[in-house]
């Protein structure tokens, strides 16, 4: 099941504006300091760079991803998650015509 509310949250209300506006992210601050992004990737394919470690949860729409070292592209739909090592750099596509990808990142 997918995450529909975060609760005990401090939102930037400025949001981060990446690849020319294809992919759009709030931060987000829990009372207990950690932190994530809640926000959008539009039809496009893209490639992040990782600080921290992450974990993306879909919430809506859905992606393919290839993670660091692997060749396969691997579908991530609403209520599923895949996690990416800190210090490298993953590759994301949200095909065209399809719903934009909503998800949160869990950082750490």
């Amino acid at each position: 099941m997918s995450t529909t509310h975060i609760a005990g949250a401090s939102v930037s209300t400025q949001a981060n504006v990446y690849f020319g506006g294809k992919c759009i992210s709030h931060a987000v601050t829990l009372v207990d300091g950690s932190k994530k992004s809640v926000g959008v990737i539009l039809p496009a394919s893209l490639t992040f760079n990782t600080g921290a470690p992450e974990t993306m949860e879909c919430v809506a729409g859905g992606c393919e991803y290839k993670l660091p070292g692997n060749s396969a592209w691997f579908k991530s739909n609403p209520g599923e998650k895949f996690s990416i090592p800190g210090n490298t750099q993953f590759d994301i596509r949200v095909k065209e015509g399809s719903e934009p990808y909503h998800y949160i990142c869990h950082f750490g």
